[in-house]
């Protein structure tokens, strides 16, 4: 674990006393050129930078700052949509005491690692959110390192040693695949996230299981990259299969609207010739003509759990592991039973 870096560490380092690098780093008189000169170098060798967060907590000792680092590569991965309200729910925790949330987007899985470096030994946050969890996060272990406290997005099995907040997405799409199973679809595909994504992952293993479960006559779980443009592929794909499917699933409701109309374009009606789920319950998906049948849960409502959870870590020290709800379908336009085969 590391620790901050204080003033008598680069007192140590500098080989002068506590007061005079509080002299030196603060450009105040009272220590020679060539003293202010060792100091900084010393701070800088260290890593040293000024602890905000000790001098907000000085005027107001129950403050927290809760850091949030979004990656451009997680909203590439279709992400963003929800980012909204989680962070609203988030917020709307925090907003109950003096606390407030530090949100910064960062170019790279790196650069996020780099940023939560930057805030701990600075002392500019308390704790933080982890959102976009990959298996084998590269996040992980050196956020770790650090010892900041931190509330994991994602499944417990992905969290690594940190407490998770997440929502039972296996339950969902199990309850999904059923749901279609009964309406008497046989042949049902997943257009899932990417493999390595943990939301993806723990929604395509908990496809192939209720699938061997069904004994379904054929089933498909394709990766993307959560776009439009790769779900219309995805869809395009599967329809050109000889066994084409009746009944898909897919990850967003970006790729469900895509896959829509690609299966339109094909000149079929949905859901006379194929039924589609969308997840996440948006706006997208109750103007779309036919609405889209949905899994629907609560992101706004799933913040304030991640913020009540990460609260709790900071309070006490330790803070269970939790899940959030689980999705629940709505039905719409899209489903149906399958077409007819002689």
């Amino acid at each position: 674990m590391q620790h901050r870096v204080t003033i008598r560490d680069v007192a140590a380092r500098a080989g002068v006393s506590a007061g005079a690098v509080s002299l030196a780093l603060n450009g105040r008189p009272g220590v020679s050129e060539e003293t202010r000169r060792r100091i900084t170098e010393a701070a800088r060798e260290l890593g040293w930078s000024p602890n905000l967060a000790a001098r907000s907590l000085a005027r107001s000792p129950q403050v927290h700052t809760v850091g949030m680092a979004i990656s451009r590569e997680a909203v590439t991965e279709g992400l963003d949509a929800l980012h909204m309200a989680l962070i609203g729910g988030i917020q709307s925790v925090l907003e109950e005491r003096p606390c407030s949330l530090l949100l910064h987007l960062t170019a790279s899985r790196e650069m996020e690692i780099d940023l939560y470096k930057k805030w701990w030994q600075s002392g500019q946050v308390n704790g933080a959110v982890l959102t976009g969890v990959t298996q084998d996060d590269p996040r992980i272990e050196p956020t770790q390192r650090l010892g900041m406290p931190v509330i994991a997005v994602t499944h417990p099995d992905l969290s690594g040693p940190f407490p998770a907040v997440w929502t039972d997405e296996a339950a969902a799409i199990t309850e999904a695949v059923r749901y279609l199973a009964v309406l008497g679809h046989r042949r049902i595909a997943h257009v899932a996230g990417p493999a390595r994504l943990g939301s993806a992952l723990v929604r395509s293993r908990a496809f192939e299981a209720v699938a061997a479960e069904l004994s379904l006559d054929a089933h498909r779980n394709l990766p993307t990259d959560l776009s439009a443009h790769q779900g219309a592929r995805a869809t395009q794909e599967l329809l050109a299969a000889a066994e084409r499917p009746t009944a898909i699933v897919y990850d967003n409701d970006l790729m469900a609207v895509a896959g829509l109309a690609a299966a339109q374009e094909l000149g079929l009606q949905v859901p006379r010739d194929l039924s589609i789920v969308a997840w996440d319950d948006s706006d997208l998906c109750q103007i779309t003509r036919p609405g889209l049948s949905a899994l629907s849960h609560d992101p706004f409502a799933f913040g304030s759990e991640v913020a009540r959870c990460l609260l709790e870590l900071l309070d006490t020290g330790r803070a269970e592991s939790r899940v959030s709800g689980t999705p629940v379908l709505v039905p719409r336009g899209t489903t149906g039973p399958p077409p007819h085969r002689p």
